[in-house]
């Protein structure tokens, strides 16, 4: 079975923890799969916990919790390091930090909800999926 390498984009890990319903929450809830390999480097760690606690007054979920969660994702992930920097290339600076990782950590896929901020990355082999078609494309339909 092939196990795919993929980048998640914040947007994605800040629907999860707002709602436990949907795409998101679920591929969270499978970050550890063997069908898939999570990739993160220290910005978007830091990306990722900055956007959860902003959001902390929309859900119901501690501090605490944030940083569990946070933690899990850095145990189940690969750690990659940037070695190199072709910015700008996207619209978005932290959209180029999430392209950096995929193309060096070898990625098929980017998951999150603004594909279209992720225009022109098939020229890198990658492509920019929704938590619901990375779902399909493992095999676990919602």
């Amino acid at each position: 079975m092939k196990k795919w390498k993929i980048v998640i984009d914040t947007n994605i890990i800040v629907a999860a923890i707002r709602s436990s319903r949907g795409a998101s929450y679920r591929l969270l809830n499978n970050i550890d799969s063997p069908k898939f390999e999570t990739n993160v480097s220290v910005p978007l760690i830091l990306e990722y916990e900055a956007a959860c606690r902003n959001t902390k007054n929309e859900c119901s979920i501690s501090y605490d919790d944030i940083d569990a969660i946070i933690d899990y994702i850095c145990l189940v992930s690969r750690h990659r390091k940037i070695h190199f920097l072709w910015r700008p290339f996207l619209r978005d600076p932290k959209d180029d930090m999430v392209l950096e990782l995929a193309v060096s950590a070898e990625c098929e896929f980017i998951v999150t909800f603004n594909k279209k901020d992720f225009g022109g990355i098939g020229q890198f082999g990658l492509k920019a999926v929704t938590p619901k078609e990375f779902l399909e494309i493992i095999g676990e339909i919602l």
